[in-house]
């Protein structure tokens, strides 16, 4: 099953896995090394498509990078405030994400802890939000963790439906 990609946007030299490469803004050598943070702008999650950063936090999710999309979705947490339902979703993107990549590096425990704080915050969605079909996510992560799915759960959108008044 091919990975889709959302933007045309390049992704990082790397992966970064803490203890095998490169911190990427503290060491030299890093990828984003001296670079500002991501500060993208506001977005409204009803115009979800038209965030860029969104779409590229995606891209970076789907295809492994998850440290570099949690500081993108970090940022566009911070945008929309933490503690809208906006925020809230993110914040479940930000875990998943987190938890995957300390299941990489073994670190079982703490994945666990991040996986099910996503999937708490994910309850509170129902349908689609934001282009993702919620349950399917849900139960995605779910598989992911549990064992039941070898892989890591893709973020897969829904685009919404053109209407053309014919």
């Amino acid at each position: 099953m091919s990975v889709p990609r959302y933007t045309d946007r390049p992704f990082p030299a790397y992966r970064f896995i803490p203890g095998q490469s490169p911190h990427p803004r503290r060491d030299p050598h890093g990828h984003s090394y001296g670079q500002p943070e991501p500060a993208p702008p506001l977005f409204m999650p009803e115009e979800w498509w038209d965030s860029e950063w969104y779409l590229y936090g995606i891209d970076l999710y789907n295809h492994g990078y998850w440290w570099e999309c949690h500081e993108v979705f970090e940022g566009l947490w911070h945008a929309v405030g933490p503690d809208s339902p906006q925020g809230q979703f993110l914040q479940a993107l930000i875990q998943a994400a987190a938890a995957n990549l300390k299941r990489l590096v073994n670190a079982s425990e703490p994945a666990s802890t991040l996986s099910r704080a996503a999937l708490e915050r994910l309850q509170k969605f129902s349908g689609i939000y934001m282009g993702v079909d919620v349950a399917a996510l849900t139960e995605d992560v779910r598989a992911s963790f549990d064992g039941s799915r070898e892989k890591p759960a893709l973020i897969r959108l829904v685009w919404p439906e053109t209407s053309a008044d014919l």
